[in-house]
């Protein structure tokens, strides 16, 4: 397949079942495939039904087996056009319009757009190094009635880290205090990095300093002063990051719950974190493949 994927690409490669499987195949196995229940390259295909044969075990399996494709009724190609669209839209898509671009159902389209972003979600990163930009927002607002806020805030907070040049991680929090923001500083952030800036908020020195990092590396942007810049030191990426999900829930989205505002998150910075990957779509048929399978029931569990 070509480096770059677009449109047009993507149904002339993928327009059937045989051509998404024969994809599928070479991504799971490279041309060796083995099973998914003992591990045995002694294989025998039964052609008719899409399947293989373990000689060693007898298990009989297709190449979706033990993946999130497996117990889906949707065809292979509408997944690989659902990916194709979470991938390239960057303030991201709705659940009503991957239903009406597919044309299947609302629960249907929910259920596959959340399926794809946990598998998108990054696990085991490394800690950050070098310049380091930390700020927390807060995301949503009072319920209106008749155009008039009314009843208490529902807004959540997010704190926001983000690498020089480098990576961007988001957060939903149920709170921001110096504990909290250590806990995330102290996982996400190597204590010899070379500077952490901030904006002018009292709650971070303590908590860079509760995280094992010296506070001679923590510089402070003064915002109620006029201080934007400093040099190459500043929280403008971050501040301009947080636009993302903003942007994502006012043009795309319209409304997230808290539950899953995470979900949304981990979306946003897979794309941000990959904007410059000539080979997103591979990389993300490759996390579906290997992601573990999230059930209808655990997704709507209170």
């Amino acid at each position: 397949m070509a480096t770059s994927v677009n449109l047009c690409s993507l149904i002339e490669e993928f327009g059937s079942e045989a051509k998404c499987r024969a994809y599928l195949e070479a991504l799971r196995w490279a041309g060796n495939v083995r099973c998914p229940r003992c591990g045995s390259d002694k294989i025998s295909q039964i052609v008719k039904r899409n399947q293989y044969d373990c000689d060693a075990c007898r298990y009989q399996f297709s190449v979706t087996a033990g993946t999130i494709f497996n117990d889906s009724h949707l065809p292979l190609w509408k997944w690989f056009l659902a990916v194709y669209l979470l991938c390239e839209s960057r303030k991201g898509m709705s659940a009503n319009q991957i239903k009406r671009t597919l044309g299947i159902s609302y629960k249907t389209a929910w259920y596959l757009c959340h399926r794809i972003r946990a598998a998108m979600r990054e696990i085991n990163s490394e800690p950050m190094s070098g310049i380091v930009e930390i700020d927390e927002t807060c995301i949503g607002g009072r319920e209106l009635h008749q155009g008039v806020k009314i009843g208490k805030s529902n807004k959540v907070p997010v704190i926001g880290i983000k690498q020089g040049g480098g990576e961007l991680r988001f957060f939903r929090a149920e709170e921001v205090n110096s504990g909290i923001l250590a806990k995330y500083i102290k996982k996400n952030i190597r204590e010899d990095v070379d500077v952490v800036i901030t904006d002018e908020c009292s709650l971070y020195p303590s908590a860079i300093i509760k995280a094992g990092i010296s506070g001679r590396r923590h510089y402070t942007v003064n915002h109620s002063a006029g201080q934007y810049v400093d040099g190459d030191l500043t929280t403008n990426g971050i501040e301009s990051a947080f636009s993302l999900p903003k942007r994502g829930i006012v043009g795309s989205w319209h409304k997230v719950s808290a539950k899953h505002l995470p979900a949304y998150l981990n979306e946003m910075t897979f794309r941000f974190n990959n904007r410059e990957n000539p080979y997103l779509f591979r990389d993300t048929m490759m996390k579906l493949i290997e992601a573990p399978v999230l059930e209808y029931k655990t997704l709507t569990a209170a």
